[in-house]
């Protein structure tokens, strides 16, 4: 099934509110990290990893999801999190590592969890896979409806749970998607050199899963793959490794300068948000005007986001104590 306007529309809006939130998470990023740049300095300090130009992953899946449904990410997810409807102010505010954040602070960029939308994240490689095999296990166990979602890093499929994890789910025909977000690397590390097949949805057949692999980094394609995995699981016929070609337009993370990629690799990078503001407009899907307004909308949203995540207070240092597993 392919994409109708509405859903084009609402593809490139998360597409384009990604980007905009990361644009202003780099300019907060960078404050006081110069003339040395120092990762403990500034309102954001630690390690950030950003999303531009895997944008299309996100929203070619989350548009078919409900509020049943529960979807988890890696360690780089602010992606999967707009697309998927997080609070944008509290998600903001958690960044800063504020109290009005969606973990009081407690988490990071890297541990965003908003249970009004049934999202989480992991910054451990592949760990998000275990808690969302779980969700599909109670969903298929209590007859409630819902699949569950797991976003993970192509790095992430040669890691343990990935694999004790696809084969649970195949051996219980659970209601899971595994979206593998193809970027080509693993850190530093080239996917032809850690990788033993080209193609990490052909080991689906190994757990009695079906496997897809969509080049391109296309939301309209991303859509249809997408679709077609999540009919399966909705119907009770199992689960699916969906392989997404993307690009990792950035470092791993910020400060990171890649220059580890070849040159000619770097240059061949599309940044698929152009692409597909242009390919809305040629179609007729929106208006210059329209969309100009639609992109107002949004730039104001994350401004406003910022804002709310910047002016918040911080948390009370006796509140690290609190919220403890004992």
């Amino acid at each position: 099934m392919k994409p109708n306007a509405k859903q084009r529309i609402w593809m490139y809006e998360a597409m384009y509110r990604s980007r905009r939130l990361d644009d202003a998470v780099l300019i907060a990023y960078s404050e006081g990290k110069t003339p040395v740049f120092n990762m403990g300095k500034g309102p954001l300090p630690g390690e950030m990893h950003q999303s531009f130009g895997q944008e299309p992953c996100a929203v070619g899946v989350c548009a078919h999801l409900g509020a049943d449904d529960a979807v988890g990410a890696g360690h780089r997810p602010h992606h999967v999190a707009v697309a998927r409807g997080v609070n944008l102010n509290r998600m903001a505010a958690e960044l800063f590592g504020k109290v009005t954040g969606l973990s009081g602070g407690r988490g990071g960029h890297m541990h965003l969890y908003d249970k009004d939308v049934n999202f989480f994240c992991s910054g451990i490689i592949a760990e998000g896979m275990g808690p969302g095999a779980g969700m599909a296990l109670a969903r298929k166990m209590t007859g409630k409806p819902g699949i569950a979602v797991a976003f993970v890093g192509d790095g992430a499929a040669n890691q343990g749970a990935f694999h004790e994890v696809l084969n649970m789910v195949g051996l219980w025909k659970l209601p899971f998607i595994c979206v593998i977000e193809d970027n080509k690397y693993g850190v530093s590390v080239s996917k032809k050199d850690s990788t033993a097949v080209a193609r990490n949805s052909d080991r689906a057949s190994a757990y009695a899963l079906a496997g897809e692999y969509v080049a391109g980094n296309d939301p309209d394609l991303i859509f249809e793959a997408a679709g077609r995995a999540v009919e399966r699981a909705r119907h009770g016929e199992g689960g699916t490794i969906l392989e997404l070609e993307t690009e990792r337009l950035h470092g791993h993370f910020i400060g990171d300068s890649g220059a580890y990629r070849p040159e000619e690799e770097r240059k061949a990078m599309i940044d698929p948000i152009p692409m597909y503001r242009a390919r809305l407009l040629a179609a007729g899907v929106l208006s210059a005007g329209e969309m100009t307004a639609l992109e107002a909308k949004v730039q104001h949203e994350v401004d406003e986001a910022m804002a709310f995540g910047r002016s918040s207070a911080y948390p009370q240092p006796t509140e690290a104590l609190e919220k403890l597993f004992a």
